[in-house]
């Protein structure tokens, strides 16, 4: 885009370790909002770099991190090993996930390289997502240092919970859930100061089962919350580079998510 300008950049992080992230700003605005993007299972991809694009075609500043970047991690979790690892595991029948048996079966008959990273970001989920938020709140504070602009994040999928959280641990203007999963503690909504816009696909069991406990907490809490669920999607429908791409879906989707950033960053 002749109207954006980018650039990859390093922060350093809670740990002392140097994280990666991609930074795109309209090429002729200063001081705009800024969002932080928070990618899928799959890492700093090109769809997450297009978002950025996007977002910064609007008018937004966005800053993506790659969430793998730690040296020991960078070679092993590649998208392409990521697909290899994670795509016997989504044939299965989503009970069937956490069943111990069914994992360990599948284990037995995965590389090495597979292996480390089931180990890590499925069986190990909730001690990567709790480094991941620290990696996060890092960014936070790299980002919004010393600025008083309007503060956005979004996510998707693994990204979705993630901004979810990170959503009650820092204070943001907007939030866009994108299927991504609950708060872990439910309890925890009664923190978020900013808007919440939750968007589900219809046919994403694993996420919905999440959604009575959401309304729970909306109805007890009163956070500044909305919500779209579309039907006859799957998870992940908004990636026009995935299987379950939901081109009318997707697109009305991304303008009801630039109508919210434009209230609640821009006071449109």
């Amino acid at each position: 885009m002749d109207n954006v300008n980018e650039e990859n950049g390093k922060y350093k992080t809670f740990d002392g370790s140097m994280i990666d992230y991609f930074i795109t700003k309209p090429s002729k605005k200063e001081n705009v909002p800024k969002i932080i993007v928070i990618s899928e299972i799959w890492g700093l991809t090109e769809f997450v770099k297009n978002v950025c694009r996007r977002l910064a075609g609007e008018g937004y500043s966005a800053v993506a991190p790659d969430l793998y970047s730690r040296p020991d991690e960078k070679e092993l979790f590649t998208e392409e090993n990521l697909m290899d690892a994670m795509r016997p595991i989504w044939s299965l029948p989503p009970e069937k996930r956490r069943d111990p048996k069914a994992m360990e079966e599948l284990l037995s008959k995965a590389s090495d390289k597979s292996k480390k990273i089931i180990n890590s970001i499925m069986l190990g989920r909730e001690s990567i997502e709790k480094r991941m938020i620290k990696d996060l709140e890092e960014l936070y504070e790299v980002s919004f240092k010393g600025s008083n602009v309007k503060k956005g994040v979004v996510g998707f999928c693994m990204g979705g919970g993630l901004a979810f959280q990170l959503s009650t641990q820092k204070q943001f203007d907007a939030s866009v859930i994108f299927y991504g999963a609950n708060p872990r503690n439910i309890d925890d909504v009664s923190k978020i100061k900013g808007a919440i816009f939750g968007i589900y696909a219809g046919e994403d069991s694993s996420i919905n089962t999440g959604l009575p406990t959401l309304m729970d907490a909306v109805v007890k809490y009163k956070p500044d919350f909305m919500m779209k669920i579309y039907p006859g999607t799957f998870h992940a429908f908004f990636n026009d580079s995935g299987m379950s791409y939901h081109k009318e879906a997707a697109s009305d989707a991304w303008n009801k998510t630039l109508s919210f950033y434009g209230k609640y960053l821009r006071g449109e």
